[in-house]
């Protein structure tokens, strides 16, 4: 049940304004706020929340240098770090995974989305095509969701029988107690948010055209089944959570102020240090006197409209 009354229409527009922007790149949102670029943002900041979006800013620009030596630290070191990231439809995960690979590289960060299983994959183990983006040394591998799938959706949608979902919870502390044993370092987020939070973001989304793609017919059932998804997660919680691979809950109704708990989180769960580099020197240019750089065609041009 919500408690709250729906928005009108004036503060559900300021509220698809505010998270349209949020969803930028935070360099492009520092821009419009200095510019209030034609006006066009119906949310203009006040200078108290200006305030606290500058403080965001540089403490996001701070942490994401920190994971850059993380980063550097794990290719060093030959690391393997692999990341789950859960939690209910519009729960935030996007927005956090984005932020912590902005600045990586995408060689040694990388984002494993995987897609409801095809029919050859429903045939094998169940681990088995999430087994395959497990990360070599000197990797890291975000699971935007992961083998979890069948602890919440699978379960509430009644994708998988009572016997498969018994043999999950049997099977799955084994396997990530292996991971472990092998060198992984493994790290669960759970990220939480209210019934009225989601509720508001499912309306931002189905609103904001940006965003409608976000949506899917499984996200708008999920509404409807909130309770039986609260009742999924709370087994899945008591009966995952094992000193191996502990669960950790990400309070996430502020976006901003859960993306800066979970990468400082996650900072902390890793030994890392800075990795000494050489300095870089710039190898001057090499020059021949018979070199002349041949003209493109005008037709292979790309036309400058802007």
């Amino acid at each position: 049940m919500l408690t709250s009354a729906l928005p009108d229409h004036e503060d559900l527009m300021q509220r698809i304004a505010r998270d349209l922007i949020d969803s930028y790149d935070e360099e492009l949102e520092l821009e419009i706020e200095d510019r209030n670029i034609d006006g066009l943002d119906p949310s203009a900041p006040t200078s108290t929340d200006k305030a606290a979006r500058q403080a965001y800013f540089k403490e996001l620009f701070r942490l994401q240098g920190e994971l850059v030596k993380l980063q550097d630290w794990v290719q060093h070191s030959k690391q393997k770090v692999v990341i789950l990231f859960e939690g209910r439809d519009a729960a935030g995960k996007g927005g956090v995974i984005k932020r912590i690979t902005q600045r990586l590289n995408p060689r040694v960060a990388r984002v494993a989305a995987l897609p409801a299983p095809n029919d050859r994959e429903r045939t094998q183990w169940y681990f088995q095509r999430y087994a395959a983006h497990l990360p070599a040394a000197g990797e890291m591998v975000l699971f935007d969701r992961s083998w979890y799938n069948r602890a919440g959706v699978e379960r509430v949608m009644g994708f998988c029988s009572d016997d498969e979902y018994e043999e999950f919870f049997r099977t799955v502390p084994e396997f990530e107690k292996m991971l472990v044993r092998s060198g992984i370092k493994l790290i669960k987020y759970w990220f939480s948010i209210t019934d009225d939070e989601q509720h508001m973001r499912f309306l931002g989304r189905i609103h904001d055209p940006l965003k409608q793609w976000k949506l899917s017919p499984m996200d708008l059932e999920s509404r409807r089944r909130w309770e039986e998804y609260t009742k999924a997660k709370e087994i899945m919680l008591e009966r995952t959570h094992i000193p191996e691979a502990p669960w950790w809950v990400v309070q996430a109704v502020d976006k901003k102020k859960a993306r800066l708990n979970c990468i400082s989180h996650l900072l902390g769960q890793l030994p890392y240090q800075e990795v000494p580099h050489p300095p870089v020197e710039l190898p001057a240019r090499v020059r021949h006197d018979d070199y002349l750089r041949q003209p493109v065609p005008a037709s292979m041009i790309v036309p400058e409209i802007y």
